[in-house]
């Protein structure tokens, strides 16, 4: 039986992994997540990934959050622009010089993975809203968590809401299907200051109180198709 648990309220695609992304009205998903979604990520000498952390394959390289990217209908063609907005001409020479590091280039994704974990991010605004009053000193909305697909729930629905979609599949009225699996482990990123929002480590706190770091559900596609903003999305 299907329970709708909200409409496609933004869709935020991230072409360079751990930049800031463009928003976009609509969008097609495939088993890899959605189209061009951290496709590039800035690589390093020792064939790192740029982050917010370090693990094995990723390497904290403080101040990508503060530049932005978009692919507009060109997968092929990663724009990045700078902390004022501005696009730069020459990506490689731009971040050599921004992050001072001579070892660093645009990369496309090739046999090792950019995502985090899995390739759908998908926040409700019940959730996100408690983080707003949980932390009120911060500066809070949706780009602080990265997600692809910001739903808006009906009123009264309770903060973490999430958590009651995994193992379900979310039928989009576009229709795609996505597997809901678990949520994210929060870092350090969510309160990393990025144009608009200042550095904010509370929200971090809070949410590791509350909720043990985790907040969103992550996704597979389970069924390729189209997201749109104003999409219902039914529960399966």
């Amino acid at each position: 039986m299907a329970e709708i648990i909200g409409v496609v309220e933004a869709l935020w695609r991230y072409p360079v992994k751990s930049t800031g992304g463009e928003q976009l009205d609509a969008v097609e998903v495939d088993g890899r997540g959605l189209a061009g979604d951290r496709l590039y990520a800035v690589r390093d000498g020792d064939g790192k990934f740029g982050s917010g952390k370090n693990t094995r394959r990723f390497r904290r390289m403080d101040g990508l959050l503060r530049l932005s990217s978009r692919l507009g209908s060109r997968l092929d063609a990663p724009e990045l622009l700078d902390p004022l907005g501005t696009p730069v001409t020459d990506p490689n020479a731009f971040l050599r010089a921004y992050l001072q590091r001579t070892d660093v280039e645009l990369a496309r994704e090739d046999a090792i993975s950019h995502f985090d974990q899995l390739p759908v991010s998908v926040l409700s605004t019940a959730t996100l809203d408690w983080v707003r009053r949980a932390v009120p000193s911060a500066v809070v909305d949706e780009r602080r968590f990265r997600p692809n697909v910001l739903l808006r729930t009906p009123p009264g629905t309770p903060p973490f809401v999430e958590d009651g979609w995994f193992g379900r599949e979310g039928r989009v009225a576009g229709g795609a299907k996505l597997a809901f699996v678990r949520s994210s482990e929060r870092c350090a990123m969510t309160g990393t200051a990025q144009p608009g929002l200042p550095h904010a480590p509370e929200i971090l706190k809070a949410v590791a109180q509350a909720h043990d770091t985790r907040l969103d559900a992550l996704a597979e596609v389970s069924r390729p198709g189209r997201l749109r903003v104003g999409d219902g999305v039914a529960l399966v």
